[in-house]
């Protein structure tokens, strides 16, 4: 579990994950040295890595499932190979009616039956039952990027989408560091980092391990609503613990996330979530064991500019 200061520290950081140390020692009212060294001891241990995250429409994705598969004997070598492919964002071993849960991101309707029929060939697998995404309502790591359904994209040249791979893998690579990999100036590095970020085209923030937030459980469930969705929906987001809501059509109306400290936290989430007017049905999984969990996206990187901003 995190102490106090580097609780504070965190939550700084996944609101900017390029925040200044000397910012932060502000922030916190501790020195610039005690800042920085607890920045570094956090990502040292691993409890907290600094990504950009990239908004799905920015990478090209508009298409999101969710795949429940149906399991013939363990279930961990069908989650490893269904983890194994770029698509797949999120694997889970879960103890519920599908051994193995994936979610699937992709750019269109024909990559996602592509995907559908390498789940259906691997060994083990006897059926995929599916939920199609219409709307991401919440995640807890998503970026308030472009909506897709308003196409208002920012324009990117190949370097802007380097520059968004290099922040994906470090999110607080220094503009010198930055501008080494690119070829370009210090100066124009800056600049165009800065303007990512205020289009929206990145988020850098501080991905937190689990156990370090004294989160031990995490369950996903499925919801079948009688009524208008989005109403059910922005409702189930507000919950304490929920940090995932998708709406769409398929298995269920809406598909949610969840974490808690222990059994009995988790329990009270599911139960109001089950409870929540106008929810008909629901069906819940826990995850005993998350294969894969990625907010990286390979980008079409494009040539890269000339160099006239050196």
């Amino acid at each position: 579990m995190l102490d106090t200061t580097d609780a504070a520290l965190v939550r700084e950081l996944q609101r900017d994950g390029r925040v200044s140390y000397q910012r932060l020692a502000e922030l916190l009212e501790i020195s610039r040295e005690a800042a920085r060294a607890r920045v570094q001891r956090l990502l040292t241990r691993g409890e907290v890595r600094i990504v950009g995250i990239v908004p799905p429409a920015v990478a090209g994705i508009t298409t999101v499932a969710h795949a429940s598969l149906d399991v013939a004997g363990p279930a961990r070598p069908v989650a490893v190979a269904a983890a194994g492919r770029r698509a797949a964002s999120f694997v889970s071993c879960t103890a519920g009616r599908r051994s193995v849960i994936a979610e699937l991101r992709v750019a269109d309707d024909a990559a996602l039956e592509r995907e559908f029929a390498a789940l259906r060939a691997v060994p083990g697998v006897r059926g995929v039952e599916v939920f199609r995404c219409t709307e991401l309502v919440r995640d807890a790591y998503a970026p308030s990027g472009p909506d897709l359904r308003t196409g208002a994209l920012p324009a990117l040249d190949g370097t802007d989408r380097r520059l968004l791979g290099l922040l994906q893998a470090d999110g607080r690579a220094s503009f010198a560091a930055l501008a080494d990999r690119i070829g370009l100036s210090q100066p124009a590095t800056r600049a165009r980092v800065l303007r990512l970020l205020e289009v929206g085209a990145v988020h850098v923030t501080g991905l937190v391990e689990s156990r370090a937030l004294g989160v031990r459980e995490a369950a996903g469930v499925g919801l079948g609503v009688l009524g208008p969705a989005r109403e059910v929906a922005e409702a189930a987001a507000a919950l304490p613990g929920v940090n995932y809501v998708a709406s769409g059509y398929g298995r269920f109306d809406l598909v949610c996330g969840l974490d808690a400290p222990d059994r009995p936290a988790l329990l009270h989430g599911l139960e109001a979530l089950r409870g929540l007017p106008g929810v008909t049905r629901s069906e819940s999984w826990v995850h005993l064991d998350i294969v894969k969990e990625s907010y990286t996206y390979d980008l079409p990187i494009g040539p890269a500019l000339d160099s006239p901003e050196r």
